[in-house]
C-alpha cells in the first residue's frame, strides 16, 4: 500500500495550507509576516548581523512602488507588499534555481499568489500595468540590495538588474533588523494599507 505524499504545511496559526490547492481561508497575515521575516534573500550571503529577509525586501519594494506610482490606490500598494508573499511557504529561490526547477515552480507560485490576493481583497491576478510597476520597484530594490549589502559593484548590479532611477532611491537605505522587528513592521504596514482600501 503506497503512502500519499503530504502536500500541506501546518502554520503557526494552526492553519493547514494545501500547497497544491491553496484556499484563501487558510491564509493569515501573521503566518506570512512570520515566514517572510525568517526567509533570507540572497541565500543569506549579505553583510550584517541579521539576514536580509524577504519581509524587509517587500517593505522596500512597496516604498519604491509608492515613489514610482505616487497616485496608486492602497490596494496596489498592498499588491506590492505581497508580491513575494508565496515565499513564506516555498522559500526564496534565486533565479538560477528557479530555472533549474522549471515551470512547475511558477505554477505553484501563481496558485499561492492568487489565494493570497483573494484573501486580502485583491484580484487573483494583478493587472499587467500594475505588475510592471511592481516589477520595476523589485528590480530597483534588487540593485540597492546588490550594491549595499550583497557585495556587487554598481556596474555589476546594473548588468544584472538594469540602471535604476537614482531619484526613486533617494533617501532610502537598507538597514538590517532582527526578524521580530521586521515581522512587526510588515504586519503594521499590511494593516495600514487594509484600512485605506
Amino acid at each position: 500500500m503506497a503512502t500519499q505524499t503530504r502536500a500541506w504545511q501546518r502554520m503557526l496559526s494552526g492553519r493547514r495550507l494545501d500547497l497544491l490547492d491553496p484556499t484563501p481561508v487558510d491564509i493569515e497575515i501573521e503566518d506570512i509576516a512570520h515566514g517572510l521575516a525568517f526567509v533570507a534573500r540572497w541565500n543569506g550571503q549579505t553583510k550584517g548581523d541579521f539576514a536580509y529577509s524577504v519581509a524587509e525586501h517587500s517593505l522596500l519594494v512597496e516604498a519604491l512602488f509608492g515613489r514610482i506610482s505616487p497616485k496608486a490606490p492602497a490596494k496596489w500598494h498592498l499588491a506590492a507588499l505581497l508580491h513575494d508573499a508565496p515565499e513564506y511557504v516555498i522559500g526564496d529561490m534565486i533565479s538560477p534555481v528557479k530555472s533549474a526547477v522549471g515551470p512547475d515552480y511558477g505554477k505553484l507560485d501563481d496558485r499561492l499568489a492568487a489565494a493570497i490576493h483573494i484573501r486580502f481583497g485583491l484580484p487573483a491576478a494583478v493587472p499587467a500595468t500594475v505588475k510592471r510597476q511592481i516589477k520595476k520597484a523589485d528590480k530597483i530594490s534588487a540593485w540597492m540590495e546588490a550594491t549595499q549589502i550583497a557585495g556587487f559593484s554598481e556596474a555589476e548590479a546594473t548588468k544584472f538588474f538594469g540602471r535604476p532611477d537614482k531619484a526613486v532611491m533617494e533617501g532610502l537605505q537598507i538597514t538590517l533588523r532582527p526578524p521580530v522587528e521586521v515581522r512587526r513592521a510588515y504586519t503594521d504596514r499590511h494593516l495600514a494599507l487594509i484600512k485605506n482600501m
